[in-house]
């Protein structure tokens, strides 16, 4: 009987927890915290701390592979879904159903600072070669800088797959802490009065434009960098279903059930490749420092592209938008909107911000299409 006591003992995950897996399971707890009681990205956060929690208990063999005939564990197939390539552009399928590229359609120009704010990738990108990174793992920190989840996780995914849990966790809670990095940079690289500039009221769109920018958008982007196309695509996809007014259940599922259900599976694959072992490394506090400097570049690089158009308009364009050129949808035009009424209580830069903000997220698909095509 104490044998077998003993066994039972020597055999539980009790005996077998190191202390990297102990640390991991209090760090899950936290980030788990910060979704539930602080309200950061919950909807992904959740999944992707419940995944961590899950791959760090030991003896559980979640993420094992098919071994001897034997089947592999349950998130192991699940993470398939990254693995293949198929998660991350099923999210910009549903993103394209949920958004509206009226804004950008109507003020063309705003192209430019969705394209101004990609510069932080690419200074995180030297950054880290710097560091002494490899260029696949240098692209996929960098990338961070794009403020897009999804197009951190296919390209890390693509070129450092290690990485995964790291990038995709510090680029989730950096998008999630957008209120409170980016009013600092906008109030340090504008001037009270470019803040209250009023912009004049957007242009109606009509329907047939909205039904060929999609076609138009994809035909480019994917002659010019195939590489992009599987995000690119997807996302055009998407919005075509939403303007074509022709399925609208089609649309209401991606919008709703579709996403809800993509983004907890590739939370869940995100948290199980965050072992101890992968996780609690020194490159971890590297990317920490990285993925702000690249969000910051990012945010100033809008900004003062901003400065530029203002002064090519005669003053009829307020920078501030240009901060929204992250691929933060809609968080980063909030911010804008709110920054834009502290300063002229009569301002409304939302639609404004919307066009780079939607914008930021095509620059980064086409940011990653373009480090992959040159690193892979």
């Amino acid at each position: 009987m104490l044998d077998a006591l003993n066994e039972m003992i020597r055999t539980s995950g009790f005996a077998n927890l190191t202390y990297k897996e102990l640390i991991m399971l209090v760090l899950a707890c936290f980030f788990l915290y910060l979704a539930i009681k602080k309200g950061y990205e919950p909807y992904l956060l959740i999944p992707i701390a419940f995944g961590m929690f899950l791959v760090n208990l030991p003896l559980a063999g979640l993420m094992s592979p098919p071994l001897n005939g034997e089947n592999g564990g349950l998130l192991y197939y699940i993470y398939q879904g990254i693995d293949l390539g198929i998660f991350p552009p099923l999210i910009f399928l549903c993103l394209g159903a949920a958004t509206d590229f009226g804004p950008l359609i109507a003020n063309p120009k705003t192209l430019l600072l969705g394209g101004a704010a990609q510069i932080g990738i690419f200074i995180a990108f030297f950054g880290a070669l710097i560091f002494g990174m490899t260029p696949q793992e240098a692209a996929s920190i960098g990338i961070i800088g794009g403020a897009d989840g999804p197009t951190a996780i296919f390209l890390t995914t693509q070129l450092a797959p290690h990485l995964l849990s790291t990038v995709a966790i510090v680029a989730y809670s950096y998008m999630a802490l957008i209120p409170i990095i980016q009013p600092p940079i906008i109030r340090l690289l504008t001037t009270k009065k470019e803040r209250e500039i009023k912009m004049e009221q957007l242009r109606e769109v009509s329907k047939t434009e909205k039904i060929i920018f999609p076609i138009i958008t994809t035909l480019i982007v994917g002659l010019v960098v195939p590489s992009a196309t599987p995000l690119i695509g997807m996302l055009m996809l998407g919005n075509l279903v939403k303007e074509s007014g022709q399925v609208p259940k089609i649309t209401e599922t991606l919008q709703n059930a579709f996403m809800y259900i993509v983004t907890i599976l590739l939370g869940l694959s995100v948290g199980a490749k965050a072992s101890g072992g992968a996780f609690l490394t020194i490159e971890t506090l590297q990317i920490i420092v990285l993925g702000l400097i690249a969000f910051s570049a990012g945010t100033a690089g809008g900004i003062l592209m901003g400065k530029v158009m203002n002064k090519w308009s005669g003053g009829k364009i307020n920078p501030m938008i240009g901060a929204a050129g992250v691929s933060a949808v809609p968080m980063a035009a909030r911010v804008v909107q709110k920054e834009g009424v502290k300063a002229n209580p009569a301002n409304f830069l939302l639609m404004h911000a919307m066009g780079p903000n939607v914008a930021g997220v095509i620059g980064s698909a086409i940011a990653a299409g373009v480090l992959l095509s040159f690193l892979n």
